[in-house]
Parts: C-alpha cells; structure tokens; sequence
C-alpha cells in the first residue's frame, strides 16, 4: 500500500518541486494550496497524476484543512510537509501585514500539523514524519522584514516543541531553514531590491551572491531531496533538529 504524504503550498516553488519528488518516489500525495489551479498544474507534472488528490484549502482555517482531509478519505498518513508560507516586507501602519504574515506561517502550520495529527498516529508505519519549511531568516534579522522572520523562528519553537511531544508515538518532527532558492518569491525579492536600490536586477543577484560563499541560489529540487530523505524508511534518528541549506551563508 503506498505512503500518503500532505504537502501544503503545492502549488508553487519548494513546494511543487516537493510534489514532484515524492511522486516519482511513489508517494500518494494530498497537495493543498489555496490557489486550485495552481495545484492543477502541479498534479499534471507528477508521475500517475490520478493518484494524488488536491484541495483549495487556507490553512488560516482549520476547518478547512479538516474538510480537505475528511474529503481525501485518507485513513492515514505517513508524513506531513508543513511548507505553506508567505513572505514579503512589513512595516508597522494601519496597513501592516504583520498578522496575515504570521497567520499563514506560523499559525497556519499549527493548524495542518494538528490536524494531520490523527492520521498520523493511526498510520501502520514504526516512524512517521513530518518537515516545517523555515528559513534562514529564522537566524538572521533582516530589515523590514519583522513579521517573516518572526514567523520562521516561532517555527523552529514549534518544531523543537512537537518533536518531545511525539516520541512516543514515533512521530519525527524536524526543520529546514533554506536560504536563497530559486523560485518565484525569490525572484520578486530580488527585484524589490534592485529597485529599492535603483539597480539592475541582475546587479542585485550579484550583491546578494556575494554573501553566500558557494555564490548561488539552490534549486527547489534539492530542497525536496532533503525533504525526501527525512521521510524516508532509512531515516529513523533525526528529531527535533534544524537543518540549514544555505550554500554556506549561515555556518552555526
């Protein structure tokens, strides 16, 4: 019988390339995003595309994630990708999107993982993952941007807190805090750089390069790799831990 994983924000990014893997590694996936179509297009990319199912959920809401998994007729569930997120700048005003920022982050997170919680525990596999996208702005303080980094460390609290809780139940709960990946968000914070700086946008890959050592972006599919790896059955000792893939921009 095969694995069924939940992906939340599948429709794009780090995610969709998380869906990808794990279908090729014959996962049956249950994607969630709040934009359907975009899910769509994921599930046309993967491998066997009828076997995974998706839902237009916000996981702002935690009545709909529970409908999306009453509605799957899932009876269990081996591993849960917390990887939904928002990102962009904050400033405190009548206009700031500090709270929708944390909500969908942080409390949006909460939510799916407690709300997979039971399927979790039902599952007939000895170990049973789940993985929280962070950030490497989980680490770092960066202007501006109050309300994502605020986020992304409450995450790893999260992480550390759910991985005593679930031992016993063999739950492994674990974290990356990716730096620069090469996907949409990123692009569009690349631009807003540049023109915050009245620069090219190319100019503004190179700054932002020059800080990290290896001098590039990762790519979403190794992101999904390591995701990969940490719910596999050849992973049984990783709990509790954060896992920085930065290209050496952040060497705790």
């Amino acid at each position: 019988m095969k694995k069924t994983v939940v992906v939340t924000g599948a429709g794009t990014g780090i995610g969709q390339a998380i869906a990808k893997v794990l279908a090729e590694q014959g996962y049956s996936l249950l994607l969630l995003g709040r934009s359907l179509s975009a899910l769509e297009s994921t599930q046309k990319t993967l491998s066997v595309p009828e076997t995974h199912k998706i839902f237009s959920c916000d996981i702002r809401e935690k009545d709909q994630i529970r409908q999306a998994l009453t509605q799957s007729g899932i009876q269990s569930l081996h591993a849960v990708i917390a990887n939904a997120g928002k990102g962009g700048e904050n400033q405190y005003s009548e206009e700031d999107p500090w709270q929708e920022i944390l909500d969908i982050n942080l409390t949006g997170s909460y939510y799916t993982i407690n709300e997979c919680l039971p399927y979790l525990k039902k599952d007939a596999t000895e170990f049973k993952k789940i993985v929280i996208i962070s950030s490497i702005l989980a680490r770092l303080g960066v202007p501006g941007y109050s309300a994502y980094c605020a986020s992304k460390a409450g995450l790893l609290g999260l992480m550390r807190s759910l991985a005593s809780e679930l031992t016993a139940d063999k739950i492994l709960v674990n974290a990356l805090c990716p730096g620069w990946v090469n996907t949409a968000m990123a692009q569009e914070g690349l631009q807003g750089f540049a023109d915050a700086l009245n620069i090219s946008k190319d100019e503004a890959y190179g700054q932002a390069m020059s800080q990290v050592p290896l001098g590039k972006m990762s790519e979403p599919e190794e992101i999904a790799q390591l995701v990969a790896f940490l719910i596999s059955d050849a992973q049984t000792s990783f709990t509790g831990q954060t896992l920085d893939i930065n290209n050496g921009a952040l060497m705790p």
